[in-house]
């Protein structure tokens, strides 16, 4: 069995944003093992799996990245879309646009403190489109 549905996330501020529950919410049921792969259609927003519990990883998160991807660098060229349109971009590509998790007993077989993350790198992302493909028996 294949599924993909294809849905929009509400748009997010700036930042790490948990997911996991918006995700599930346009899913149908799970089969009871497979993979489900999720894939993020834009280029300066990412997904990531970490922390569900405390809220101060995402801002940790942010903090970190904001450090190692700084905005208004004078090598940067791709300037026209703001200053924080280039980091969104390698911020993106160090992260990435996809996941996959196992699907086990009909549910994401995910770890006990483990959430499924949309990386905001934008002042003003706007809505982000997921595809969601649902492999499994």
């Amino acid at each position: 069995m294949i599924q993909q549905i294809t849905f929009g996330l509400t748009a997010k501020p700036r930042g790490f944003h948990l997911i996991t529950s918006e995700v599930l919410s346009h899913l149908p049921q799970l089969p009871q093992t497979g993979i489900l792969h999720i894939f993020v259609k834009h280029t300066s927003c990412s997904l990531s799996i970490n922390e569900n519990y405390d809220p101060d990883v995402r801002g940790d998160m942010e903090r970190i990245f904001n450090h190692l991807v700084p905005e208004n660098q004078p090598y940067y060229e791709h300037t026209l879309e703001g200053s924080d349109d280039m980091p969104a971009h390698a911020k993106s590509s160090i992260l990435g646009v996809s996941l996959t998790i196992p699907i086990t007993r009909g549910k994401l077989n995910l770890g006990t403190w483990q959430g499924i993350y949309l990386c905001e790198h934008r002042n003003y992302g706007g809505s982000r489109t997921l595809v969601c493909t649902i492999i499994g028996e």
